[in-house]
């Protein structure tokens, strides 16, 4: 039987990942295209005769001066519903559609785990001080056979994708997070999992009198005046205000905001995201008056047993460079997020298909020049 693609309402979308047992990227959500001003947003469905197998929230990035051209790009989808459906009938389908919409290129993430690495793997590796290691250098915990078998399916099928061989993030959405599980564990539990360092800041900022409590929207542009500070000490542009307005208005009961107080003031802000069981670390903000009682480790504490009664099976701190070197500007992210306890992860990663590749080539020169 052969897989088509239309496009659907946002409410066809929605019951679709409310009912399925695929992942669920919080990028799909259909409410997430109002949040990215810029992208046209297009929900779309994978049907078999007339059955609904998959959706997918698809953005378009017109090209200045010609909106009738565009990147298709669908962040961390599309979600395909039953895992034995061919990928190369279904990637048909959705280069045909895209298309017929204009597209010159469609860049997707499949959201498929590749490969784990647990923490106590990762630091006996960062004990050996090889400044030249890599993540994916190391032999893995655990592989995933179906990316295997999607990422061979995805080649034969015509699809590029670039390789995470340096040290950064790599990809527009991170391939490599990590994560914390948090099914079937007490709060006792998953605290004790947390390495010395992190279980001594928590308890330190408890002691400094740092209270922590759920934030709601006039909170906004006090976490904005932080995350500013934020951005500036630790080098990358800021968004502006507005778009956590517009995240606040788009998600609803997804988005929550944490607040760390201290001394009658805001000292941290952080912001989490659920769909299902799933939970992700999104944005966070801090003082550099505030550090030393250790208001970021409190909230991530907050936000994982907030999760935790959400009943979330995980908790996703979101992305890690693939770099192990301690020299790296980014190997502090990577030593923050090891104290959680948890397991990095490394998904498939996104794929490119060149529709038109004289517009696609063009389309990345005038990138380069940004």
């Amino acid at each position: 039987m052969s897989i088509t693609v239309r496009q659907i309402s946002q409410e066809s979308h929605s019951e679709f990942l409310n009912t399925t047992k695929a992942h669920v990227s919080f990028l799909q959500l259909p409410q997430w295209g109002t949040v990215k001003v810029g992208w046209k947003p297009e929900s779309i469905g994978f049907f078999m005769d007339s059955r609904l197998v998959g959706v997918a929230l698809v953005l378009y990035r017109p090209i200045p001066k010609l909106p009738q051209r565009s990147l298709a790009y669908i962040p961390e989808g599309p979600v395909i519903g039953d895992s034995d459906i061919d990928v190369s009938e279904w990637s048909q389908a959705l280069i045909s559609h895209v298309k017929s919409r204009g597209a010159f290129q469609v860049k997707m993430g499949p959201p498929v785990p590749l490969a784990q690495w647990n923490a106590e793997t990762i630091k006996a590796a960062i004990a050996t001080e090889n400044a030249s290691l890599l993540l994916s250098d190391l032999t893995p915990d655990r592989n995933f056979p179906d990316a295997q078998r999607l990422i061979h399916s995805l080649e034969q099928s015509g699809w590029t994708q670039e390789k995470a061989d340096g040290a950064g993030f790599g990809d527009v959405q991170p391939r490599f997070v990590f994560q914390v599980p948090l099914a079937g564990k007490s709060e006792d539990e998953i605290f004790a999992g947390f390495n010395q360092l992190w279980r001594r800041n928590i308890r330190k900022a408890e002691k400094a009198g740092v209270s922590i409590r759920f934030g709601d929207r006039t909170d906004l542009p006090a976490f904005h005046e932080i995350y500013v500070e934020t951005a500036k000490r630790d080098g990358f542009t800021p968004r502006g205000l507005v778009y956590f307005e517009r995240m606040w208005e788009a998600l609803g009961d997804h988005f929550t905001l944490h607040v760390a107080e201290y001394q009658d003031h805001v000292a941290a802000a952080t912001i989490m995201i659920t769909v299902g069981p799933h939970a992700w670390y999104s944005y966070g903000a801090s003082t550099t008056a505030d550090r030393d009682v250790r208001p970021s480790n409190a909230l991530q504490w907050h936000m994982i047993t907030a999760a935790r009664t959400k009943g979330c099976a995980t908790y996703d701190l979101r992305g890690i460079s693939n770099t192990l070197d301690p020299g790296n500007h980014l190997f502090g992210l990577v030593t923050f997020k090891l104290g959680s306890g948890g397991f990095a992860q490394e998904y498939v990663g996104e794929w490119d298909f060149n529709i038109r590749k004289v517009w696609a080539r063009a389309f990345r020169f005038y990138q380069s020049r940004g």
